[in-house]
């Protein structure tokens, strides 16, 4: 496929309104590609480059997609900025400035799909003091080659933001109708793999072999995840639950064959030499071929310190040792995904929980399991006390569901809700906030979408907005006025009082009161709370549920 039918398609896409014909145009598209080209393009036409699992990143901020626009075209970064900063959109912006350069440009080699992977990857592999410039040099070398359609998609796709709206989930049932294999068969074999685009190859080549994926050692897949919900609620719905302390830390998956151990961040990404002592610590409590899923907590004197503590060390790249000395983190297990070659995750919770029992001498959490509303809330006081943020309350007979937001796994903790939103733009303060942003617009994210909610502006101290600003500085892709918008790279926690319809955003929802609560270093946008989501919690509210 050439780059250039990817770009129709995907301005065919991006003026699409409907889901089902969105699906439908991507499901045509899907059997006429190669081997090569079929993993690819259905990650591309995500807004992705690489798989899931994959520790590769390109690393192109704005600043460097500036400068190779601003040598194709002959003109200065300044200019490029102020054409992205009036359009508001990279990819537009650089269909603009492209249509110019396409007069004076004569000996170019046309782009195709697989190439440009291969491009990608080499901007990804640039490691150094000349990773910059290896990296500047391939994307001129792009753009030098793009006419201006393929132009607007590449800068998206190198910001990793294609705005087409075509997400997870189309994806998945246009795979499932291209192949004319069970959605839900799609389904079980991405949450194994953590990528659609081998799906997709693995759907044309052999369906049947989509029942039987397994997880696999040193590729991880994407954590489980809860909802807030109620205790009394969990029972009523399920009788007898299981209930586990809610630490205020940071998830892990640990994965162990031999006396090989890598550990990933709830992001997925590698973070084993920043965590030396936990995976010694794991390595030590099994003998057996693992991947598990747990929490580091900060402990200090036997009490658990707050995340800010953790993230510290998930950070943490140089000094490591020094590091642990300030800041000692203990693992706390909950789950079991891989036994000695053998997944786990279709199997019931409580069956998983007796395999972790028997496979991990220590580190495993304190679980309870209630049938009684009172037993249960008595439970969830003695969390507190010992330090926690409240408690899980989990579903005994449930699988685990990789990236899966439901009421499987309910989190209850006191005060104020809180949710976890995408950051997509901000605006210059004023006064003491002066050369600094002084409010956030945010996010839910819906099928690839992401929709305003709102604006936070409170909770933000002095220290906290210079560090936002260092946060944010790099992120910012277009201006308008005292108005930025920003790459969507972050998640804010912020509390509310309450969730309100509104017009104003494009959700139709808005955030009463919203207060920061911190930065979410240890989520990726993907895990930002979805549109059906906000909506349930809407209705909730309105039933008088939101209360313990």
């Amino acid at each position: 496929m050439q780059f250039l039918e990817f770009a129709r398609v995907c301005e065919r896409l991006e003026g699409t309104p409907g889901r089902l014909d969105m699906i439908e145009q991507v499901a045509a598209v899907l059997p006429g590609l190669d081997d090569e080209e079929l993993p690819v393009f259905v990650r591309f036409v995500m807004g992705r480059v690489f798989p899931d699992w994959s520790s590769k990143k390109l690393g192109v901020g704005p600043n460097l997609l500036y400068d190779a626009v601003a040598y194709v075209v002959g003109t200065k970064r300044e200019t490029v900025r102020e054409a992205i900063n009036t359009t508001g959109d990279a990819g537009l912006a650089v269909e603009a400035l492209l249509a110019k350069k396409e007069q004076t440009s004569f000996f170019t080699e046309e782009l195709d799909l697989t190439g440009v992977y291969r491009e990608f990857e080499r901007i990804a592999a640039a490691e150094g003091q000349r990773s910059q410039r290896e990296k500047l040099r391939v994307a001129q070398w792009l753009f030098g080659n793009a006419l201006p359609l393929e132009g607007r998609y590449l800068a998206r796709l190198m910001l990793e933001e294609l705005r087409i709206g075509v997400g997870e989930g189309n994806v998945r049932d246009a795979v499932a109708k291209a192949f004319e294999v069970d959605v839900r068969l799609v389904e079980h074999a991405h949450q194994a793999m953590n990528d659609l685009g081998a799906v997709a190859l693995l759907a044309r080549r052999d369906p049947d072999a989509l029942s039987r994926v397994t997880i696999e050692p040193f590729r991880p897949v994407k954590m489980m995840l809860a909802q807030a919900g109620t205790i009394a609620a969990q029972i009523e719905d399920h009788g007898e639950v299981a209930v586990e302390y809610k630490y205020d830390g940071s998830r892990f998956q640990f994965h162990k064959v031999g006396g090989v151990c890598r550990i990933y961040s709830r992001r997925l990404e590698d973070v084993t030499e920043s965590l030396p002592d936990i995976v010694t610590l794991l390595r030590e409590a099994t003998d057996h071929d693992v991947i598990l899923d747990g929490e580091a907590v900060a402990v200090r004197d036997g009490r658990p310190m707050p995340f800010q503590y953790v993230i510290r060390r998930f950070r943490r790249k140089h000094e490591v040792d020094a590091m642990m000395e300030k800041i000692e983190l203990v693992p706390r297990v909950f789950d079991i995904l891989y036994l000695d070659g053998e997944t786990l995750m279709d199997r019931p919770f409580s069956e998983r929980r007796k395999a972790l029992e028997g496979a991990l001498r220590e580190h495993v959490t304190s679980q309870f399991r209630v049938t009684d509303a009172a037993a249960a809330e008595s439970i969830y006081a003695a969390a507190l006390d010992l330090g926690h943020e409240g408690v899980m309350v989990k579903v005994l007979d449930a699988p685990y569901t990789p990236g899966v937001r439901g009421r499987i796994w309910v989190k209850v903790k006191p005060g104020v809700e809180t949710l976890d939103l995408a950051v997509v733009g901000a605006e210059w303060g004023e006064g003491r906030r002066a050369g600094t942003f002084g409010s956030f617009l945010l996010a839910v994210q819906d099928q690839g979408r992401l929709l305003t909610v709102g604006k936070v502006a409170t909770g933000i101290t002095d220290e906290m907005l210079a560090e936002l600003y260092a946060l944010f500085k790099d992120r910012v892709i277009a201006r308008s006025g005292k108005e930025v918008t920003l790459e969507p790279e972050v998640v804010f926690e912020v509390g509310y009082s309450e969730i309100q319809t509104s017009p104003n955003y494009e959700s139709g929802y808005a955030l009463r009161f919203p207060r920061f609560v911190r930065v979410r270093e240890d989520k990726s946008v993907d895990e930002a709370e979805t549109l059906d989501s906000l909506a349930e919690r809407y209705g909730r509210q309105r039933n008088g549920q939101e209360s313990l």
